[in-house]
């Protein structure tokens, strides 16, 4: 039976996380719980329950800065920026649809603990490079904060480093500030159809080695791109390469005709303005295109620009999976059969690439039976567990999740 622990104040979860600790009871930690079903099934049925810490604290447009409690929805937070114009440049996607959960339920301090960045990532950077400063309670039962307020404080640099993309296993973040920045004025896509994947990938890399500052640069094949429910992408019945640019409307305007004029050595184009354009690029940042078939699992697939053509294509046809890319051809996103000869596929292929695979979404016999994150090389594995141990050394926080 759960046993479920709701603080409503940062002084809440150090009263529970230091319970944790004298009981030798683990916790898991959760906020929205949009993902929940990431990373291996939790040793525990204690649920440290976030969700009553939402709020924003502090909003300073001038200074570029946010301030707010963990669990604060990120449509919250968007809707607070959007009327200033400004905006999380790190693009965070929403996921809960991917794992069966209803859509707006994803958290600030969620997005920054995964280290969640969508297609902006080529530009703006990841999370991490967007988070300031945290409050928080570690695994000792110790609380500390990181960080500050201002943009030029570099107090704690490494801490937030490090809290990004440890999933709640070094820490449990109560407050979370973040860096914010103006929206462009205008966004435009410019499409290339029919390309397969080797031509894409030089069609990307041609935009992303350009002068036009390339805000977003994804590759849909055929399947995938008849999925869209933009009709430019879907109706022409083929592969889609995108490139998007964002800013004012003249430079907007000025690079994509430049962009179309590149592009178009590689094939018929076509341009998406405004409420397509977004329409788009929503769907490649939450992975709309694998929520529907929850049975399947799904993979988040780094593979270097340098990776081998056409192996994406082999790896498909040899498991019956489906496949489209991002930032580039950096980030491949996966839905394969959820079975341990797949994801034995799976790693092989990126291994054979130099790149990694993580399982983002599986059944729980799948997530229990093999490592969710790609296994590390020894010395960064140990290095981690070293972390681990001075964070957490009783491992009650998110235990085994990143197993």
């Amino acid at each position: 039976m759960t046993e479920s622990l709701s603080p409503k104040s940062h002084d809440g979860i150090l009263e529970a996380v230091r319970w944790a600790v004298a009981d030798g009871a683990p916790l898991e930690i959760v906020g929205g719980g949009t993902k929940r079903g990431w990373g291996r099934p939790p040793a525990t049925n204690h649920v440290l329950d976030l969700s009553a810490l939402a709020g924003i604290r502090l909003y300073e447009p001038e200074e570029l800065i946010l301030q707010a409690r963990a669990a604060t929805p990120l449509a919250e937070v968007e809707a607070a920026l959007a009327e200033h114009g400004q905006q999380l440049a790190f693009e965070p996607p929403d996921l809960g649809p991917l794992f069966g959960r209803t859509a707006g339920q994803q958290t600030l301090g969620g997005a920054v603990a995964a280290n969640l960045a969508g297609p902006r990532r080529i530009k703006a950077g990841a999370a991490r490079d967007h988070f300031l400063g945290f409050a928080g309670v570690s695994g000792r039962g110790e609380t500390f904060k990181s960080g500050g307020r201002v943009m030029k404080n570099v107090t704690g640099y490494d801490l937030c480093k490090l809290m990004a993309g440890s999933f709640g296993t070094l820490a449990v973040l109560s407050e979370v500030t973040v860096k914010v920045l103006p929206a462009g004025e205008k966004t435009r896509t410019v499409l290339v159809y029919g390309l397969d994947d080797a031509p894409a990938a030089e069609a990307l890399a041609a935009a992303l080695n350009s002068a036009r500052e390339v805000s977003g640069a994804a590759h849909l094949p055929a399947g995938i791109a008849g999925q869209s429910a933009v009709g430019y992408v879907r109706d022409p019945g083929t592969a889609v390469t995108a490139v998007r640019v964002e800013g004012p409307g003249p430079s907007v305007e000025h690079r994509c005709a430049a962009l179309r004029d590149l592009l178009g050595a590689w094939g018929a184009t076509e341009e998406l303005h405004g409420r397509n354009s977004a329409a788009l690029w929503t769907e490649v940042r939450d992975v709309s295109y694998f929520a529907g078939d929850t049975a399947k699992a799904v993979w988040r697939l780094s593979a270097p620009p340098a990776a081998p053509a056409g192996f994406l294509k082999q790896l498909a046809q040899d498991i019956g999976a489906e496949y489209f890319a991002d930032w580039g051809g950096g980030l491949i996103w996966l839905s394969a059969p959820p079975t341990e000869a797949a994801a034995r596929r799976v790693r092989e292929a990126a291994d054979g690439c130099n790149g990694h695979a993580t399982l983002v979404r599986g059944p729980e016999a799948l997530r229990s039976a093999i490592p969710v994150f790609h296994p590390q090389p020894a010395p960064v594995a140990a290095l981690s567990e070293r972390l681990r141990a001075q964070f957490d050394p009783q491992g009650v926080l998110n235990p085994g999740r990143m197993g």
